[in-house]
C-alpha cells in the first residue's frame, strides 16, 4: 500500500492566541493578503496556473502566517 504525502499548511493558531494587538487590524490584513495571494499566478512548464492551485488552496493559512511572522508588513489607513 502506498500513501501520498499531503502538504498541509496549518493555520497559525499559536500566533493568533498570543496576538495582543488590535484583532480587527490583523483580520483585515490577513483578508487582504489572502486576496492578493489568490490573484497570483505561477508558471508551470508552458502555461500559467493560479498560484492557489500550486499551493493546494491554502491561501488563508499562508496569508495569516505571513502577517503574524512579519514576513509581510501591513498598515491600515483611510483609503
Amino acid at each position: 500500500m502506498q500513501f501520498d504525502i499531503v502538504r498541509a499548511m496549518i493555520f497559525p493558531l499559536e500566533e493568533l492566541i498570543k496576538y495582543d494587538r488590535n484583532m480587527y487590524e490583523i483580520t483585515v490584513a490577513s483578508s487582504r493578503r489572502s486576496y492578493q495571494l489568490s490573484m497570483l499566478y505561477a508558471a508551470r512548464d508552458d502555461y500559467v496556473v493560479p498560484w492557489v492551485d500550486e499551493n493546494d488552496g491554502k491561501v488563508v493559512s499562508m496569508a495569516a502566517r505571513q502577517i503574524f511572522t512579519g514576513e509581510v508588513e501591513f498598515r491600515l489607513g483611510i483609503e
